[in-house]
């Protein structure tokens, strides 16, 4: 397949564009600076431009790009950034491809859990509602961007992706810090929930994805088995050997990171993958102990 990536340069885009070329696909980088004849397809949301002609033939696109969510305090001006990189970036992928004489075939594109918000112990399929808050919002509006293909017969597949992890990077290295310094614990209450894939898994899941005709619409790409956080705080001190006994408590972290620290650290989220079972899916990492020794070489 010709398979088109936005986001490449991303801890998720880099696995997956080293896995396609591996197994012989033709991938095809959308760049946001032009860097010379082959080297990709200029596509720059901050501009609107998109040289849309050079994604003729394409069979498919995996559409990645996002500023990252957890880099800053959301100050008004960050939020506008972070909704521009997504919600406009994708109208902008979206209108190029539909203006194509033959569109690819299927459209793959990332999502987040964050669109279910805060819901406490209730068990989360693709059926449940979207949530409150901004995370929700802004997740309800980046999957909409890209409706304008399904009136083109693109079979559009939407990921809502749970916290990643990975030896490379990401989230991980952040959550086990502490623990390496022995000051590791629990988050807030460490009762909500936390609904984790590993990179291999999730790279693993939007191969299938790009090949299974089965799969559309909305798709849960987390583990089968999310856990709280207390007891991912004291899986990490197992595979570690480090004492788990300072906690970071709700008050200091509202403190330090403001609205993001109820979005992204105490909020409780307990997301099942009730599309990928459905469909015969295989995790390789369904546990989270083993998936932490694996990553973390304990």
């Amino acid at each position: 397949m010709r398979i088109l990536v936005s986001g490449s340069s991303g801890l998720v885009g880099r696995a997956l564009v080293a896995r396609l070329r591996a197994t012989g696909h033709d991938v095809v980088a959308l760049v946001r600076h032009d860097s010379g004849p082959g080297r990709g397809v200029l596509w720059d949301p901050d501009s609107g431009r998109f040289d849309h002609p050079g994604c003729e033939g394409a069979d498919a696109v995996v559409h990645l790009a996002g500023e990252n969510i957890a880099a800053g305090r959301w100050t008004a001006a960050r939020k506008e950034r972070l909704r521009s990189s997504r919600v406009a970036g994708t109208l902008l992928l979206a209108n190029g491809l539909a203006r194509l004489a033959r569109p690819p075939k299927v459209f793959v594109g990332a999502s987040a859990i964050g669109i279910y918000g805060d819901r406490l112990d209730e068990t989360l399929t693709e059926q449940s509602e979207p949530g409150r808050g901004f995370l929700a919002e802004l997740s309800a509006e980046w999957e909409a961007a890209s409706a304008t293909l399904d009136g083109l017969g693109v079979r559009r597949v939407l990921l809502r992706i749970g916290v990643v992890l990975a030896r490379e990077g990401g989230a991980l290295g952040k959550l086990v810090l502490p623990f390496r310094c022995f000051a590791g614990g629990r988050t807030g209450s460490g009762r909500q929930w936390m609904s984790w894939i590993t990179l291999d898994d999730l790279v693993a899941v939007i191969e299938r994805a790009l090949v299974d005709d089965a799969l559309r619409g909305v798709c849960n790409a987390v583990s089968p088995t999310p856990c709280r956080n207390a007891e991912f705080a004291h899986t990490i001190g197992r595979v570690l050997r480090r004492p788990v006994w300072l906690p970071a408590p709700a008050f200091a972290l509202r403190l330090a990171l403001g609205e993001m620290a109820d979005a992204l650290l105490l909020t409780s989220q307990r997301v099942v993958p009730e599309r990928l079972e459905q469909a015969g899916f295989r995790f390789a990492d369904r546990e989270l102990e083993p998936a932490l020794r694996r990553l973390l070489r304990a």
